[in-house]
């Protein structure tokens, strides 16, 4: 996220192999590197291509720093000769890239790289990294945008994603995907894309009781009113609370751009439908309704 070197992001045969070559006479041969993959994903018939910009990023930021030799020297294996080239290292080849959001398939070439064969083999590894993990998101992102036939779907990944980093990075490749917005502000401002969100069952409950709790929300965001209403009982307590609020606003003249509530456990198909009949009939037949809670293709 930081645009922090990341030469050393590397596994360490791809460097014994550069002072292999750095060696032998054929140190300055010019070599092509096609990466791919063979496989689609999760069943799927295609793929969605997505890393690109973070790759370029790698390769413009793409030298070894002081600590970086040092380090290297530590291990033991590399002479000081491979190192002192290292020292004034940079990348001189080229890199050709199927476009970010391009439909893909397998055995077919998404990255090319055309360079001498020691920076051809140093930046295998990362490229592998920063496309594997981004055009995967972006391939489930598609197939969720997919099967919601139109409706929008939001990515809120980021608390199960393994760090950071590929929290952030997973958000902009679910952007990619289709998806209409992120949860993750970082993401949102490093890649100026929409974030989104409602509220949490800790809002509710934090508060005396239900209809209190919607009720604050609804004075403080009255034009993005989405209300979770899960937290005690759906279609008992939460459904009709949330209509009490809109009904409220109404009266008062609130017209809300955006308004509705959203479920987030149980049967989502039974609750929808229960609920849907229970909004039209107060009056509300534009009240949105978004459904969270481990959503995939499969199950919507």
């Amino acid at each position: 996220m930081d645009r922090q070197n990341l030469t050393l992001l590397t596994d360490l045969y791809e460097l014994t192999m550069m002072q292999g070559y750095y060696r032998n006479a054929h140190r300055n041969a010019t070599v092509v590197f096609d990466a791919f993959f063979r496989n689609n994903p999760f069943g799927g018939g295609y793929s969605i291509m997505g890393g690109v910009e973070q790759l370029i990023e790698y390769i413009r930021e793409l030298h070894f720093g002081a600590e970086d030799i040092r380090y290297l020297s530590s291990l033991g294996i590399f002479g000081k000769d491979f190192l002192d080239y290292l020292h004034d290292f940079h990348f001189t080849g080229d890199i050709y890239a199927v476009p970010e959001g391009s439909v893909i398939f397998p055995r077919e070439p998404l990255v090319k790289v055309v360079a001498p064969i020691m920076e051809a083999q140093l930046v295998e590894t990362a490229i592998l990294n920063i496309i594997n993990h981004q055009s995967l998101i972006a391939t489930k992102a598609a197939r969720v945008c997919y099967a919601a036939k139109g409706d929008g779907v939001l990515e809120f990944g980021l608390r199960r994603a393994q760090g950071p980093d590929a929290g952030t990075y997973g958000a902009r490749a679910a952007i990619i995907g289709g998806c209409v917005a992120t949860s993750n502000v970082l993401c949102g401002e490093l890649f100026d894309v929409p974030v989104a969100g409602t509220h949490a069952h800790s809002w509710v409950m934090s508060f005396p009781d239900e209809y209190t709790a919607f009720k604050a929300y609804a004075d403080i965001y009255p034009d993005a009113c989405i209300l979770l209403v899960d937290t005690y009982d759906t279609l008992e307590s939460g459904v009709p609370n949330a209509i009490r609020v809109f009904q409220e606003m109404k009266k008062n003249g609130v017209k809300s751009k955006h308004f509705g509530i959203r479920l987030d456990s149980g049967d989502l198909a039974y609750l929808s439908k229960k609920a849907r009949k229970m909004l039209d009939e107060a009056g509300f037949p534009d009240a949105i309704i978004s459904a969270s809670n481990d959503l995939d293709e499969n199950l919507i």
